[in-house]
């Protein structure tokens, strides 16, 4: 059963917005595993700070069911599919990793490209799956990030309480 790790982020409402995902996405996969949350600084437009976490979760099913579920959580949050590439998000679902897979197609390039290059990516995937494997670059998410530069990238750990919906208490950051 393939291992799904996936980046979100917003910027606009992010608090409620993330958390309303979230329990959407626990509804829809079961128990995430999600790292804390950090606020850091948009990339490519002036803006807003966004909040980013990532979680991961466990499926049987395709990376295309997996991205449809994503677009409609992303829809729920107030994000339309046409919206502009490099503007603020109500709620942005980005698949970094769908266990080994690795393809450049329209629509989806796994493992994704800017995981290594991107902070509020790279971070909390090491923190919540430290001795994954790179499945291109052979490395651990820990190795990759212990070698990542983040004197221009800086992470701001933030608050982000979220409760799943077993009760088990979930990921509070």
């Amino acid at each position: 059963m393939p291992e799904v790790y996936v980046a979100a982020g917003s910027n606009i409402e992010p608090h409620r917005n993330l958390v309303h995902a979230l329990d959407l996405l626990t509804q829809r996969f079961g128990k995430l595993r999600t790292s804390r949350a950090y606020a850091n600084a948009p990339v490519g437009f002036a803006g807003a700070n966004f909040v980013n976490l990532v979680f991961g979760f466990d499926t049987d099913e395709t990376v295309d069911t997996v991205l449809t579920a994503l677009h409609a959580v992303e829809a729920a949050c107030g994000r339309p599919r046409d919206a502009p590439k490099w503007a603020p998000r109500a709620m942005d679902l980005d698949v970094l990793l769908y266990g080994d897979l690795v393809c450049d197609r329209p629509g989806l390039s796994l493992p994704r490209p800017d995981l290594t290059h991107r902070a509020y990516m790279l971070g909390p995937l090491a923190e919540i799956a430290p001795d994954l494997v790179h499945p291109t670059l052979g490395r651990t998410m820990l190795e990759l990030w212990l070698a990542f530069d983040r004197s221009a990238h800086r992470l701001e750990c933030v608050a982000l309480e979220f409760r799943e919906q077993d009760g088990s208490g979930g990921a509070s950051s």
